[in-house]
């Protein structure tokens, strides 16, 4: 039996465009795609910090050094630019795998600078009341 694990994630990225008539569904810098281990046309979810949206989408190149978060065709109605997203894609593991997995995770600023990277979420504490 396989179970579906977090591969990679860019954590608050900030939409830079949004293209509704353009093909392709979400573009990003090619650089940030290569530090998380994510591909061109890679099924990814993108979730909106700004407004709560959440879509599935599929990943298309943008020109490497750009920054660029441009979300295009019918995916682009729900952000607008300078929305904070987070854009996750997903992978299947087997047992042995899934025991040993660590996912990439990059962490931007506001500008889309990456700020650090990852492969461990700290676990949550509690707030007490």
């Amino acid at each position: 039996m396989n179970i579906t694990l977090l591969k990679s994630k860019l954590h608050r990225i900030n939409v830079t465009q949004v293209e509704i008539d353009y093909e392709g569904s979400c573009a990003i810098d090619k650089d940030f795609l290569e530090i998380a281990g994510m591909q061109e046309y890679e099924k990814v979810d993108v979730y909106n910090v700004t407004n709560g949206n959440r879509f599935s989408t599929y990943l298309i190149l943008a020109e490497a050094g750009s920054k660029t978060l441009s979300v295009n065709g019918a995916a682009a109605h729900k952000v607008s630019p300078n929305d904070v997203v987070i854009i996750c894609s997903y992978g299947s593991y087997d047992q042995s795998e899934s025991e040993s997995h660590q996912p990439t995770l990059v962490y931007f600023d506001k500008d889309n600078n990456i700020t650090n990277v990852k492969n461990k979420i700290p676990e949550q504490r509690l707030k007490s009341v």
